[in-house]
């Protein structure tokens, strides 16, 4: 008797869980459904190029200010000071800035850059321009659509043919004017960022 009684109150038990499964699935998928539409909502990423530190500082705010996600340019091949020497004309960077087509390779993605409606990229000026290596970054990518704001860091050069140069690189991107963050404060920053909505 005592084993009928275990036997029918697992089968109730079964019969239950099979009723209610379900439901529980449903509610489950209308779970994921909304985190779905969630992750599909308009997103900001800052991605940045720093060779020395400084326009890292300036993207850590910038991102910080904009809620954003963050993303480092990382060179395949770091650069040393000796890289970075504009006054020897034979330094990688001389030699990369001095050929407009040079491509420096990048470590790792963006993953799902699709996701994204704004794009900040930072970098330092070199030679009155952007770091080839922010070309290489770009191209990587379909960029048609999305909204592209560079921002850099300068100690006394102003954006140069920045966008001469950039551009070609995300043609189909809608291009916003580039913006000195050097120095910058985060309530700068906020004002600056809020002023392009």
């Amino acid at each position: 008797m005592k084993r009928i009684t275990q036997e029918r109150i697992k089968r109730a038990l079964f019969t239950a869980i099979a009723c209610f499964l379900p439901f529980g699935l449903a509610a489950v998928n209308a779970h994921s459904t909304i985190k779905d539409m969630t992750n599909n909502t308009s997103k900001t990423l800052v991605a940045y190029f720093s060779a020395t530190g400084t326009t890292m500082e300036a993207a850590v705010k910038l991102a910080k200010v904009t809620d954003a996600d963050l993303y480092e340019i990382v060179p395949e091949t770091p650069y040393t000071p000796a890289d970075l020497n504009w006054r020897d004309k034979s330094s990688r960077s001389s030699v990369e800035m001095a050929d407009k087509s040079s491509r420096p390779a990048i470590t790792g993605k963006v993953e799902n850059m699709a996701q994204y409606d704004t794009v900040f990229v930072g970098y330092p000026i070199w030679w009155y321009i952007a770091p080839t290596i922010i070309n290489t970054f770009l191209e990587q990518y379909d960029m048609a659509g999305k909204t592209i704001v560079p921002f850099f860091t300068s100690g006394g050069s102003g954006a140069g043919e920045t966008m001469k140069y950039l551009k070609p690189s995300a043609p189909d991107a809608n291009w916003v004017d580039p913006k000195n963050l050097n120095y910058m404060d985060e309530d700068d920053m906020r004002s600056w960022t809020e002023s392009l909505k």
